[in-house]
């Protein structure tokens, strides 16, 4: 991962193109003791929504290399904070 500048980062993927991603939002977990950070590459699934990916990183460390996130408690944590996100959305959206 390439050093965080204006919320964007640039990754290499196993071809060896270098993909522009934005960050959505960043977080700490206490559960976990892992720094976790949410992004997009800006490319649609088959169904038209925006891909969104998640890795563990180190904030401390702007050249550190993105996790994997393998276990199913992070995946949930990550999932959860996503929803309430979502749900914080539609309600500004509908008032």
């Amino acid at each position: 991962m390439e050093e965080l500048k204006d919320n964007k980062f640039t990754v290499i993927d196993d071809k060896g193109n270098e993909i522009v991603c934005d960050v959505l939002f960043t977080f700490d977990s206490d559960e976990t003791n892992k720094s976790y950070i949410v992004y997009t590459d800006n490319t649609l699934d088959e169904n038209g929504n925006i891909k969104v990916y998640s890795s563990i990183y180190d904030p401390n460390n702007p050249n550190s290399k993105l996790e994997e996130i393998t276990s199913e408690k992070e995946w949930k944590i990550i999932e959860n904070i996503l929803s309430t996100l979502q749900e914080e959305i539609s309600k500004k959206i509908e008032q």
